[in-house]
C-alpha cells in the first residue's frame, strides 16, 4: 500500500509560480513511478505530467511542457510539481498518483494509487 497526501495547492495571479508537494508513505515510494493529474470543473480529470522511478525519465502534457516540471526526491519520500508562468487555464484540482508503470500514468488508466487532490486557482 501506498498512501499519498498533496500540499502547496493556492491562490495565485497569473504568471506566477507555484509547487505542489506530494508526500508518500512506503518504503517501495522509489519503486514506483510517479505522476500529477488536474481536472477542472465540469471536466474529465486529465494527465500532466509523470516521472520515473529513478527520475530519469518524465513526460509532460504538451501544453504545460517548458512551464512546469516534475521531480523526486526519494529521501524524503516526495514528488514536487513546478509550476512556472502560470495561466488562468492551470486552474484545476490537481491529484498525485503512483503507478508501477509510467506508461499507464501518461495513458491515465488503471493506476493503482491516487491522492486526494490539492486546488489550484489561477488569477487573470
Amino acid at each position: 500500500q501506498v498512501q499519498l497526501v498533496e500540499s502547496g495547492g493556492g491562490l495565485v495571479q497569473a504568471g506566477g509560480s507555484l509547487r505542489l508537494s506530494c508526500a508518500a508513505s512506503g518504503r517501495s515510494f522509489s519503486t514506483y513511478a510517479m505522476g500529477w493529474f488536474r481536472q477542472a470543473p465540469g471536466k474529465e480529470r486529465e494527465f500532466v505530467a509523470a516521472i520515473s522511478w529513478s527520475g530519469g525519465s518524465t513526460s509532460y502534457k504538451n501544453s504545460v511542457k517548458g512551464r512546469f516540471t516534475i521531480s523526486r526526491d526519494s529521501a524524503k519520500n516526495t514528488v514536487y510539481l513546478q509550476m512556472n508562468s502560470l495561466k488562468p487555464e492551470d486552474t484545476a484540482v490537481y491529484f498525485c498518483a503512483a503507478d508501477p508503470q509510467q506508461r499507464k500514468l501518461v495513458a491515465g488508466t488503471e493506476i493503482d494509487y491516487w491522492g486526494q487532490g490539492t486546488q489550484v486557482t489561477v488569477s487573470s
